[in-house]
């Protein structure tokens, strides 16, 4: 082999691994042999589905396949839309789930560390992910610079840059001596007033963040916090949804208890994560705003060996309700994002999520529709994404048989197209 033929395969290998395999201007026609249409809620047949520079721009059952097209042949898939998932940490390290353990990592290693999360989350069909925040502060807007300019593998970021929090509270480093004090980047987002949040949410919006995440109550993964009790105030969260709004950002409030939650939704917070002892007049006050619930629950089941006991009892005592108040929050009506908390459970498994949502109350379509049209609608991106549809961006993926029947056929993802660039095939 000639240093010439050399160089080509191998940049022809690093080419498929990226995901550049294929120019910007090459036109791919889908053939699929299902389609989920997300919008309308139903199963249709056969499809072809042209894609022509990142984007969709034509489907339907007799479409001619345009003269020198790539033709990719999923006559044998169920295709349906990348998914979104709400609620992400893909900079979490997963080999200590001690808050703790961040004093012992830079920034640096937290960056690296996280680009295998993100390829491995890309690949098990989520090409779209909102990212709410990372203890050391900014590190997810460097991944997803990082994956937007094609370095590393991953999907498309909505990223918060910090957890927005009380000092001490519920998503910062707690636990230490007194006399130790964090780096800048470790305490980037404490805020103890109105006037405090609005100035975080400003600095926030100058690091180019996507969203802005603030704490409503204590957390389970938060040293000497109690999920249940109140953090941020009435008006330090409205100060929060305002401040955000002035920046055209959406505010997603992470709530546990039921004086968290309403105080949340009526300062105006797009989305609600967890929700987990939600009560009814929660519930009322969702449905008259229109906010969403983000539900997480996998996350129950991931608390486990590798946490502080600490965590795990928390997690034992208030989590046991989170089901039942789910399966009330889908009885009445609520919006349902989806989204999985994913880096407390292990990064790829993301899909799990779906049978939890469909044991508790949702068909599985309700639980793809979650994970589609409604996380793009929480997001604010309709237009582009959450579902195949003329127009919007070529984010395909496809499973062996149908979903619809088994839904944990989504754990297992045969074909991953993000933007029109083939990363992943059977």
């Amino acid at each position: 082999m000639t240093l010439r033929s050399l160089t080509a395969a191998v940049l022809g290998l690093l080419a498929a691994w990226t995901g550049q395999a294929f120019a910007d201007d090459t036109v791919i026609a889908v053939r699929a042999g299902h389609l989920i249409d997300t919008v309308a809620g139903r199963m249709l047949g056969a499809q072809v589905i042209i894609v022509r520079a990142g984007l969709i721009s034509d489907v339907g059952p007799d479409l001619q396949v345009p003269p020198g097209a790539r033709v990719v042949d999923l006559g044998a898939y169920t295709v349906l839309p990348g998914l979104i998932d709400a609620h992400t940490h893909l900079t979490i390290d997963q080999h200590n789930q001690d808050p703790l353990a961040e004093l012992e990592h830079t920034a640096a290693e937290r960056a690296f560390g996280s680009i295998p999360n993100a390829r491995v989350v890309l690949l098990a069909g989520f090409t779209t992910v909102r990212d709410l925040g990372s203890y050391r502060a900014l590190v997810d807007v460097a991944l997803r610079d990082a994956i937007n300019r094609g370095d590393v593998i991953g999907p498309r970021m909505y990223v918060a840059g910090a957890y927005l929090t009380i000092a001490g509270g519920a998503g910062a480093v707690t636990g230490f001596a007194p006399d130790v004090t964090l780096p800048l980047d470790l305490r980037y987002g404490e805020a103890n007033s109105p006037s405090e949040v609005r100035e975080r949410v400003r600095q926030l919006a100058g690091q180019r963040v996507d969203v802005i995440k603030m704490f409503a109550t204590g957390a389970v993964l938060t040293h000497n916090s109690n999920p249940a009790g109140r953090e941020a105030t009435p008006e330090e969260l409205a100060a929060g949804a305002d401040e955000a709004r002035n920046f055209g950002l959406r505010l997603a409030v992470h709530a546990h208890g039921a004086e968290g939650i309403k105080a949340a939704i009526r300062a105006g917070a797009a989305s609600i994560e967890h929700g987990t002892l939600m009560d009814d007049e929660g519930r009322a006050l969702m449905k008259q705003h229109g906010t969403y619930l983000v539900p997480t629950l996998e996350v129950r089941d991931c608390v486990g060996a590798n946490y502080p006991p600490e965590f795990v009892s928390k997690a034992q005592q208030i989590m046991t309700a989170q089901l039942a108040n789910f399966r009330k929050a889908v009885n009445a009506g609520v919006k349902i994002g989806f989204g999985t908390d994913i880096g407390v459970c292990r990064f790829g498994t993301n899909a799990r999520e779906f049978t939890l949502m469909v044991e508790n109350g949702m068909t599985p379509m309700q639980a793809i529709q979650a994970a589609t049209v409604a996380d793009a609608d929480l997001l604010g991106i309709s237009q582009k994404l959450g579902a195949i549809a003329k127009g919007r961006l070529a984010d395909i993926i496809a499973v062996r048989g149908d979903p619809l029947q088994n839904v944990r056929l989504l754990e297992d993802v045969r074909f991953v197209m993000k933007e029109g660039r083939i990363y992943k095939e059977d």
